[in-house]
């Protein structure tokens, strides 16, 4: 039927008819399994890890954990070909509780979860390269025993994908599945453990990000200017949201995203703030951009009459290429500009990176032979140091003796000779 005779089209507004036509095409492509469930991530495991792996991340020779597997210790190991052993991830936990009631004088370095007394540590990723720094961090911080939990921010999903989670912009679930649900303006909002989600890797979860923080965005704009508000309560929202679950982690990942409102949330709940630059000119011209923002975000927090005490603010360059006479040059007047607030580590420009991230994983889940090993030894060195400075800060924050840098650069020397 023409649309000049169809009545549906006649009567429905504009906005009715473009809500229709998602909403149909959302349930086809859902009654054809194009489109995974609401909350659901797609069926993913985490690979095994090989003896030799698993000896790196514990810290403790290969000899010595075959022999705690011969004398029937700890878990029991998958025995592969030629007597090859592996563990999951659940099981190197397991390995790492039991090293702790053995080695009691090395507990923290088996076990390090906090301890009583020692603060929830919260840690807002921004700048160019935030998404994967948010995914390498979390993943790396869970590898090392950590409980971690990872909030996307970003309305496109950015970090949810590479987690497994996929959240059409179409066909709105009937409950939110979002930071939005958790910081809804609403009387009967949503409890922050409702809007966390499992992973695959064993002891971190996941707070996806939709597009309804976008509408969140809208919400707190009107009401920013509605109610002629300093600053929009989303932030002590945020704070309060976390507070709910923090006897469950030891360390919150926060992947900023573009939105003024639920950024500055996350720069008031974080007790520490990540932020990536790439060595080119352009890309630092922007992210002193970035650090007005910052500014004026904390500025306005520090109006409205609340303070902001970041245990620390550390920048980190990523997507490095160490032999570009340019990026040379640029890394330099950022290490003189910066000092100590600049991380020695830097990511380096990668291949492996690169084509782990369009099979939607990390390196932390692939076998090196899927990128090519010399590539995939280098990057991984390049995010283990990365990862152990950041985790000798919380452990400065916490009062412990650093040991990963240490541990890291012990990895690097074996790996190089």
């Amino acid at each position: 039927m023409p649309h000049s005779e169809n009545p549906t089209f006649q009567t429905e507004k504009a906005s009715e008819r473009i809500s229709r036509h998602a909403n149909e095409i959302a349930a086809r492509l859902t009654k054809r399994g194009a489109v995974p469930n609401f909350g659901e991530p797609d069926d993913r495991t985490l690979r095994s890890f090989s003896l030799g792996e698993v000896a790196e991340i514990l810290g403790v020779s290969g000899s010595y954990l075959r022999q705690l597997s011969i004398d029937g210790l700890g878990p029991t190991p998958e025995l592969g070909t030629a007597g090859r052993r592996s563990y999951t991830l659940r099981q190197i936990n397991e390995l790492r509780a039991y090293l702790a009631s053995a080695r009691q004088k090395e507990a923290l370095k088996f076990c390090p979860r906090r301890r009583e007394g020692e603060k929830l540590q919260i840690i807002s990723v921004a700048g160019s390269a935030s998404t994967t720094t948010s995914l390498y961090l979390a993943q790396g911080l869970a590898l090392q025993g950590y409980r971690v939990l990872a909030i996307d921010l970003d309305p496109n999903g950015s970090l949810s994908k590479m987690f497994g989670y996929y959240f059409p912009d179409i066909g709105f679930p009937d409950h939110y599945v979002s930071m939005y649900g958790a910081l809804s303006y609403d009387d009967d909002r949503s409890s922050m453990s409702s809007v966390i989600r499992p992973t695959h890797f064993d002891g971190l979860d996941l707070v996806p990000g939709t597009c309804e923080l976008e509408i969140f965005e809208r919400e707190s704009t009107k009401r920013f200017h509605s109610e002629d508000l300093r600053i929009a309560d989303v932030s002590t929202k945020m704070v309060s949201a976390l507070k709910e679950v923090e006897a469950n982690y030891d360390v919150v990942v926060i992947r900023c995203g573009g939105g003024s409102f639920l950024t500055a949330g996350a720069y008031e709940a974080a007790t520490g703030v990540l932020l990536t630059v790439r060595p080119e000119w352009p890309e630092i011209t922007s992210m002193t951009m970035s650090l007005s923002v910052l500014s004026h975000f904390v500025s306005l927090i520090e109006e409205a009459g609340r303070s902001v005490n970041h245990d620390f603010t550390k920048f980190l360059v990523t997507r490095h290429s160490p032999r570009d006479v340019s990026q040379q040059e640029a890394v330099a007047l950022l290490r003189d500009s910066l000092g100590h607030d600049l991380l020695t580590a830097t990511v380096w420009e990668s291949d492996a990176i690169r084509d782990a991230g369009v099979k939607k994983r990390s390196l932390y889940e692939l076998v090196a032979g899927a990128v090519g090993r010399s590539a995939y030894e280098q990057a991984m060195e390049t995010l283990n140091s990365t990862n152990a400075e950041v985790m000798d800060i919380i452990s400065e924050v916490w009062g412990r003796p650093p040991m990963y840098v240490m541990r890291a650069s012990r990895t690097a020397g074996k790996a190089s000779s």
